[in-house]
């Protein structure tokens, strides 16, 4: 067919046209799309444990967490199916972590949204696992089984736990430290208390000092997955005031002691 130069002109202004129009909807889909895929790509997923722990609320008001926080719903759904439970302890947990989600949402100082993702009836920890994967997001838990889950899977885990356990002052063997022993410890002899940052300290032959403030001094520390856990001695107010030497069978009896205490501390690094 054959067509003169003006209606080929014609012809031609009409397809490139066309074609921009083509290119225009097809860079609007793929935006779209990208967006939709990494909308909460920097974020931070929340799980329940963190809620109902709360130091969360804390560690973003000082600006420790990178990126903003995403509450996924099947979480809040969680939190509310325990606090109608009927567990009391838990109940209250529950209703803690609520009041967390809630101050996380009006707070001015860092951004957490709700993410409406669909609650899955493998349970909200993998929902949690698959949501970061989907997004690229990291999960910030202080569940140490989920924690291991996420490493093992390549998944970002930001763990309160260890990081307040980081923060710990560290204490070197024959520093002296004011402690209350609280209760017993494995063995008969043992008496345990806490430093003000909640590290736990075994002192020798305090169990009947429990709920005495005593002068205890620190001998071993061990690192463990829960945290640091403290050896110290009982310091008497007759040794911690004046040394004496020790004669004949009183030597003997503290050598023994000595040898005893190493023992159980040799046995605990172990």
């Amino acid at each position: 067919m054959y067509m003169d130069k003006e209606n080929m002109e014609y012809a031609i202004v009409g397809l490139l046209i066309f074609m921009q129009v083509e290119l225009i909807a097809f860079c609007l889909w793929f935006f779209m799309n990208r967006r939709k895929k990494t909308k909460f790509a920097s974020g931070t997923l929340v799980d329940t444990s963190v809620l109902m722990d709360g130091r969360i609320l804390s560690a973003s008001r000082t600006g420790f967490v990178p990126s903003r926080l995403v509450i996924p719903r099947s979480v809040l759904i969680e939190l509310q199916l325990l606090a109608d439970g009927s567990d009391s302890d838990k109940r209250a947990r529950a209703r803690y972590g609520l009041d967390i989600a809630a101050e996380l949402q009006a707070s001015d100082l860092f951004e957490a949204i709700i993410l409406d993702d669909e609650a899955g009836a493998e349970g909200v920890d993998n929902q949690l696992l698959a949501l970061a994967k989907k997004y690229n997001m990291s999960i910030c838990t202080i569940d140490f089984n989920l924690n291991k889950v996420a490493v093992a899977e390549g998944v970002g885990v930001l763990n309160i736990n260890e990081l307040a356990s980081q923060l710990r002052m560290n204490h070197l063997p024959g520093e002296r430290v004011s402690i209350k022993v609280i209760q017993k410890g494995n063995d008969a002899h043992q008496g345990v208390g806490y430093l003000a940052d909640g590290t736990m300290v075994v002192v020798e032959q305090a169990s009947s000092d429990i709920n005495k403030q005593i002068e205890v001094e620190f001998i071993r520390s061990i690192q463990t997955a829960a945290g640091r856990m403290l050896f110290a001695k009982k310091l008497h107010k007759a040794n911690s005031k004046k040394q004496v030497k020790p004669k004949g069978r009183a030597a003997g009896q503290r050598s023994k002691s000595s040898n005893a205490e190493d023992a159980i501390v040799s046995l605990a690094n172990q």
